[in-house]
C-alpha cells in the first residue's frame, strides 16, 4: 500500500522536532533548478503567478532568495512535520512514535509542486509553489508536465516493493493530476468524505481535507496494508456508507 496525500500552503518551521533519522528527497536536484528560476522573479510577480498577496509574495521572494544558503539548510525539517494545515492537523503526526514513522515512511507520499514527490521524513526547505501554478521551465509548459515522468516512476518503484501492491489516493485533485495512475497499472482507491444535512450528503472541503488527514493516519497506526480494510475506517464521526460507495470510491459519512 502507498499512501498519496497533497502538501500544505501552511508551513511550520519553528517549533521544535525531535531527533529523528531523516532523509533526502529524491528530486532535491530538480527542486534546486526550479528555485534559481523562481528567484530571478520580483515579489509582484510572484503575486500574479501565485495569485497571492504583496506581503506573502515578500515572504516567498526571500525564500527563493536564501535557498540552498546555510540559514536555509539549518532550518530543514521532515516535510509531515513541516507542513500544517487541515489535513496535517487530522494526522497528527508530531504524536507518531518512531515504529509509527518507520512505516509512514515506508508507505506514506506527499506530492509536492517544488519537489515532486517526498518521503515524510525528506528534509525540506520552506517554499510556497503550488502544483497547479502555470510556470513552466526549460521544454516543460508547466509543473505537471515537469514531475509527471518523476513522480510517476518514483510510485511504481515503491508499488514494487509492497506485497499488496495498491494505492489510496487522499490527495486533492490539483496534486493527483500529477500522477500517470493509467501507467501503474494497479488498484487506486480514492475514499470521499461527506457531511450530511436534512438527508443529503455532500462534501466540505474543510472537513474532508481534515478526514483526509485522519484516514492517512489511521492507515499508518493500524499498519494496514489489506486493501478490503479500509472499510473499517471510522473516525470523529465518520462511517463507511456502503449505499454511495464504489469499489474505488469508498465514501465516509457523517450526520
Amino acid at each position: 500500500m502507498i499512501i498519496l496525500l497533497s502538501p500544505a500552503k501552511t508551513l511550520d518551521f519553528s517549533t521544535s522536532v525531535p531527533a529523528l533519522t531523516t532523509s533526502k528527497p529524491a528530486y532535491a536536484h530538480k527542486a534546486d533548478m526550479l528555485a534559481n528560476e523562481l528567484r530571478k522573479l520580483q515579489p509582484e510577480q510572484l503575486a500574479q503567478l501565485m495569485d497571492i498577496s504583496p506581503k506573502l509574495a515578500q515572504l516567498n521572494h526571500e525564500r527563493f532568495q536564501l535557498w540552498g544558503s546555510p540559514t536555509n539548510v539549518e532550518a530543514m525539517r521532515p516535510a509531515v512535520l513541516a507542513y500544517k494545515g487541515d489535513v496535517y492537523e487530522g494526522l497528527k503526526a508530531d504524536s507518531m512514535g518512531p515504529d509509527d514513522l518507520h512505516f509512514a515512511q515506508q508507505h506514506l507520499r506527499i506530492l509536492s509542486g517544488m519537489y515532486g514527490i517526498l518521503r515524510p521524513l525528506d528534509l525540506i526547505q520552506p517554499y510556497r509553489l503550488e502544483m497547479g501554478t502555470s510556470f513552466g521551465i526549460g521544454q516543460y509548459k508547466d509543473l505537471y508536465a515537469f514531475w509527471n515522468a518523476d513522480i510517476t516512476m518514483s510510485l511504481a518503484e515503491d508499488l514494487r516493493n509492497e506485497a499488496q501492491p495498491f494505492i489510496v489516493n487522499l490527495a486533492s485533485q490539483e496534486y493527483s493530476k500529477s500522477v500517470d495512475f493509467k501507467a501503474l497499472n494497479c488498484r487506486v482507491i480514492a475514499p470521499e468524505f461527506k457531511d450530511g444535512k436534512d438527508g443529503t450528503y455532500r462534501m466540505i472541503s474543510f472537513f474532508a481535507k481534515r478526514a483526509r488527514g485522519l484516514m492517512a493516519s489511521w492507515l499508518i497506526r493500524n499498519r494496514v496494508s489489506n486493501a478490503d480494510d479500509l472499510v473499517s475506517f471510522a473516525a470523529e464521526g465518520y462511517v463507511f456508507n456502503p449505499r454511495l460507495s464504489t469499489p474505488t470510491k469508498p465514501v465516509f459519512t457523517r450526520g
